[in-house]
């Protein structure tokens, strides 16, 4: 049987795992996904992730990629796959890709957004799904100061614990504040993102949306350097790992 490739599209509430990584006691997205594909093909693979979402966070685009002999059309092994996969994990597409790819290392961008909600009293029906913020909220003040992030620079300052030496530069390419009645979304596009960059930024431009944080203070920890120097950071249920865009890899709108 010919070897093959097989790229996914997953979502995924992050709410119950320690993340999508595979560890060793803990619930993972990663050990389900395998455990789903074991059980469809009777092969033990070992997928590889576009991005490594921390626990509690979710995903609409994650991309996972692994090999196989299974002989299922793209559109049909999506389908039985989601019958092995508990009911926080649906693959929304598979497409064949070159035996070659790497879903990390071959990424172009990936987009993130935290959702906050924004109003008096908390929500049953978002709670594990945005960070609530009550009292005034300045989307526009926010808006200013995360486009002051884009471009090339040393994300150190937002950056969380890294294990080892490694460069703190990144990329964004784009970043985006908006308001739909009481939520509020940030959003960025990125070349690649930092242990726990994308929620201390947002903290960081949320305590400037609450005034406990002037422009100047914000543009000061921003290009002050030092590792860590954000200090807080948001919950993770209000992050969603939005979409993961490759050179000549596309999944259909759906």
């Amino acid at each position: 049987m010919a070897v093959r490739r097989l790229a996914l599209l997953l979502e995924y509430e992050g709410t119950r795992y320690s993340g999508f990584q595979y560890q060793k006691n803990a619930p993972s997205v990663q050990r389900e996904v395998e455990s789903a594909i074991q059980r469809l093909t009777g092969e033990q693979v070992r997928i590889a992730g576009a991005g490594r979402t921390d626990a509690g966070v979710h995903a609409a685009g994650q991309v996972v990629a692994f090999t196989t002999e299974a002989p299922y059309e793209c559109r049909s092994f999506a389908s039985a796959l989601n019958h092995f996969l508990p009911e926080d994990i649906a693959v929304r597409q598979a497409r064949e890709v070159p035996l070659g790819f790497d879903p990390r290392r071959h990424a172009r961008s990936r987009v993130y957004r935290y959702t906050v909600l924004n109003r008096e009293g908390r929500s049953a029906l978002w709670r594990r799904f945005a960070h609530t913020v009550y009292g005034l909220l300045d989307a526009e003040a926010m808006r200013v100061a995360l486009a002051m992030l884009e471009g090339q620079r040393d994300f150190a300052p937002f950056a969380g614990p890294l294990g080892g030496r490694r460069s703190t530069v990144r990329r964004l390419y784009r970043t985006a504040v908006w308001r739909e009645g009481e939520v509020v979304r940030l959003e960025v596009e990125g070349n690649a993102f930092l242990p726990q960059q994308v929620r201390r930024m947002a903290a960081a431009v949320l305590r400037v949306g609450t005034r406990q944080m002037s422009m100047e203070e914000f543009g000061a920890l921003a290009n002050g350097g030092r590792h860590g120097a954000c200090q807080w950071m948001l919950p993770p249920a209000g992050l969603c790992l939005v979409s993961v865009n490759y050179p000549g890899l596309f999944f259909e709108e759906t």
